[in-house]
């Protein structure tokens, strides 16, 4: 299936595997590149040093076409562009708006830059700054979300911009595909439908969890780091709903230092990085503070299996999921689920 998505990157399928911290490391990418579909690498949680490790990684799997995401506000985010050039990655994503600079830096060198936004307005902008395409996560998305589902935020933002757009949120299977393309997408982002793959490293005893949940069982809260985030509901999230603000920014300020030692991180970056999203997102400081719980209750969670000390990020599709089949055959089946799809539309038969 040709699109203005694989024509732009070079993959085979119309498929984007996206940047999950802690989860979208060098075996996922790799074996979704291998797959025919675009597979980002979630760099905000390495250093630079791993970061260039993990690219040459990816890259000694497989010869395909794969990303690298990267946080716009970060201190280092120039020099995490300037390993993305010097490594020759097809593709750089940004899971905040990247700056103009940024954006023309990485087009310079021939690196597409598909920044993914949650709002009509950032696409507009992103657009005008140079973004060769564009990732719009509705509602329905996992971690960090907005409140527009993506049946609405979708044509909203395919009717402001003339850039391939990349619907995410809500999507696992072929039906999805299809549905995207009918809005105008050029194809689709499937986060939590990835993470459930045995080519994931997540443990399986925390897949067993996303696979036993039910579409009511995945909820969004403020208590982990003070923003909107979508995520299975454990009994971890239901004491962090009741602790009041002291509770929370004591223990922001326990994981900030474990974050900093865990990503080789020094203080003075972590303030760098702190003002610039406190300005890129008209935060707090409290609320900077407690997005330092973020990267280390995700890493407990999603690393460590520790669901009693870690919080697990999902979309509501988790609730509709409920095997792990490999990355081949999870794109295999979705590119088949909507080649039938069309010919049953084609044929007069939708149902």
């Amino acid at each position: 299936m040709t699109t203005a998505l694989t024509e732009l990157t070079g993959v085979r399928h119309p498929i984007v595997q996206p940047g999950m911290g802690w989860v979208a490391g060098p075996r996922l990418v790799s074996a979704t590149a291998e797959a025919g579909a675009l597979g980002i690498l979630a760099s905000a949680t390495m250093s630079a040093e791993r970061l260039r490790a993990a690219v040459r990684e990816v890259a000694a799997r497989t010869d395909r076409p794969f990303g690298v995401n990267l946080r716009a506000d970060a201190g280092d985010a120039a020099e995490r562009v300037r390993i993305i050039i010097e490594e020759g990655v097809r593709v750089a994503s940004f899971a905040l708006a990247p700056s103009r600079e940024l954006i023309a830096r990485l087009k310079d060198a021939g690196v597409v830059v598909i920044p993914t936004v949650g709002a009509r307005r950032h696409a507009e902008k992103v657009a005008a700054w140079g973004a060769d395409a564009v990732v719009v996560q509705g509602a329905e998305g996992g971690g960090h979300t907005g409140e527009v589902a993506t049946t609405v935020l979708l044509p909203q933002v395919v009717d402001a911009v003339d850039i391939p757009v990349v619907a995410a949120g809500g999507f696992h299977d072929g039906r999805g595909l299809v549905a995207a393309l009918a809005f105008g997408a050029a194809g689709v982002a499937m986060g939590t439908r990835f993470l459930l793959t045995s080519d994931s490293t997540v443990p399986a005893a925390v897949k067993a969890r996303y696979l036993a949940a039910s579409v009511r069982d995945v909820t969004v809260t403020r208590k982990v780091d003070g923003l909107p985030h979508r995520m299975l509901r454990t009994d971890l999230v239901t004491a962090l709903e009741r602790s009041g603000r002291p509770a929370a920014l004591l223990r922001a300020v326990r994981h900030a230092a474990a974050f900093r030692k865990q990503a080789g991180t020094g203080w003075a970056r972590m303030v760098r990085d702190g003002l610039a999203m406190k300005r890129g997102a008209e935060l707090t400081w409290s609320q900077v503070l407690l997005a330092a719980n973020t990267p280390m209750m995700l890493r407990a969670g999603l690393v460590e299996g520790r669901t009693d000390a870690g919080v697990l990020a999902s979309g509501q599709v988790a609730g509709l999921i409920d095997d792990l089949p490999s990355c081949a055959e999870l794109v295999g089946r979705v590119m088949a689920e909507a080649a039938a799809t069309l010919d049953r539309l084609e044929a007069g038969h939708p149902a």
